[in-house]
């Protein structure tokens, strides 16, 4: 079987962010891999933990990457406090073709579009994928996933992250597919108080979850534990629609939060400060003022740093992505752009942004709980990306062990699902259910 489709029967997307489907990147033309190891969220050590202990596995999965779509060289990229404590020097090799590239403690550094250039000095044209730029970006878990498919032949079944915030002490470890954050909880015996909430991803991007009935996903990097008073979670409740009512009549105009804006810093045309200026009056009747707003990563720093009006940029940005979005239009760049002189000094170190969000005190290294974990229940969602959902193949109350399909991959782009654990499987709308016996 050619590794593209190992690749999407295994299961294999993105292990974090949209969790696009990772076979799909394969695509001809690329000169450079880009392994994405910057853990680009504070308090987040899962990649860190994988390459201290399955180092040789991820190597394999990016080997086998480098043979398929015949590229020369690849990246694996990491911040200086990750190479520090993995001994990792700029430019060693790992491997034959596979070297270290050491980035700055910078947010957000894990966003693709900067860590492609700073980990190879292109910029992608505003708009256009990677490939154009002869870049393929695959995350380190994901390559971790790649290399057993490879080597063992095991589709995605567990998946890792780190369960840190205001805990006694964060920790990282992997689980099956599906496993209830609630399950996870009560093993470690952690308490969520009222005055506290619960973060799905990093504490800049991650959302808010409940943790009595939210699962771990594939995409799943962590879950954070955060006090309620803190900036990092004061931001996720803001009220879109006031927030973009109030820009209307409270900018200031001082163009700080363009002048911050990370893929503004690399040459692209997006302004927040006109962003906010503009009315969403105006955005309705002609969407394309309003088109660079696909442009934004939704760091959050014109929202937590840049702005001295307690304005949300991306607030009103994201409400002129669902504008751009109902009128099917996006940007899409021809010409090519280049990083602005003022970028290297005005990148946000990995600490000032803990202290603007309020996490700082919780930056403590993870450690590693390697030990079972019983899981008497999963709900594997058959559609955790974009694209089609997966079908599925079993009979409703079939019997399943660990690493069964349960459900092949849909038309067009699409990824196969397994079971993570031993038990009763049910079919339940876009999820199967699986109970343990």
């Amino acid at each position: 079987m050619e590794l593209k489709e190992l690749m999407r029967s295994a299961g294999i997307l993105g292990a974090g962010g949209a969790g696009f489907p990772s076979y799909a990147k394969l695509a001809a033309g690329a000169d450079t891999l880009v392994v994405n190891g910057a853990e680009c969220e504070p308090l987040l050590y899962t990649d860190y933990h994988i390459l201290k202990r399955e180092l040789l596995l991820v190597l394999l999965g990016i080997s086998s990457v480098l043979e398929y779509a015949n590229i020369p060289r690849a990246l694996l990229a990491v911040k200086e406090h990750t190479a520090e404590k993995l001994k990792w020097k700029e430019g060693q090799l790992l491997a034959d073709r596979i070297a270290v590239k050491v980035l700055p403690n910078v947010y957000p550094m894990g966003d693709e579009i900067s860590l492609i250039y700073q980990a190879t000095e292109r910029v992608v044209k505003p708009g256009n994928l990677p490939i154009t730029s002869g870049v393929i970006v695959l995350n380190v878990e994901t390559l971790w996933n790649v290399g057993n498919a490879v080597r063992y032949q095991k589709p995605v079944t567990e998946t890792w992250l780190t369960i840190g915030g205001d805990i006694p002490q964060p920790f990282a470890l992997k689980v099956p597919v599906g496993t209830p954050v609630a399950t996870v909880f009560e093993k470690y015996g952690i308490d969520v108080p009222e005055t506290h909430t619960v973060l799905d991803g990093g504490p800049s991007m991650g959302k808010v979850i409940d943790p009595e009935i939210a699962v771990i996903g594939k995409t799943t990097k962590g879950l954070l534990i955060l006090p309620n008073s803190s900036p990092a979670v004061q931001s996720k409740y803001i009220d879109a629609k006031k927030s973009v009512a109030r820009a209307e009549t409270a900018c200031c105009q001082c163009t700080r939060c363009t002048d911050m804006c990370p893929r503004y810093l690399l040459g692209y045309p997006l302004e927040p400060h006109k962003m906010v200026r503009t009315a969403m009056s105006a955005a309705e009747l002609l969407p394309e003022m309003v088109i660079t707003a696909n442009l934004c990563c939704g760091c959050g720093i014109c929202e937590t740093l840049a702005c001295c009006q307690g304005i949300s940029p991306k607030a009103v940005i994201t409400q002129y992505k669902e504008v751009i979005g109902k009128n099917k239009i996006r940007y899409v760049a021809k010409e090519e752009v280049q990083a602005r002189e003022e970028r290297d000094w005005r990148m946000v170190p990995s600490e000032k942004w803990e202290s603007v969000l309020g996490v700082k005190l919780y930056d403590r290294v993870a450690v590693f709980k390697d030990e079972p974990i019983d899981v008497k229940k999963v709900e594997i969602n058959l559609r955790p990306h974009i694209g089609a959902p997966a079908v599925p193949s079993i009979q409703d109350g079939a019997q399943v062990q660990k690493g069964d399909l349960i459900a092949t991959a849909g038309e067009g782009l699409s990824i196969a699902q397994h079971a993570s654990i031993d038990g009763k499987a049910y079919i339940d709308g876009n999820k199967i259910i699986i109970y343990k016996d």
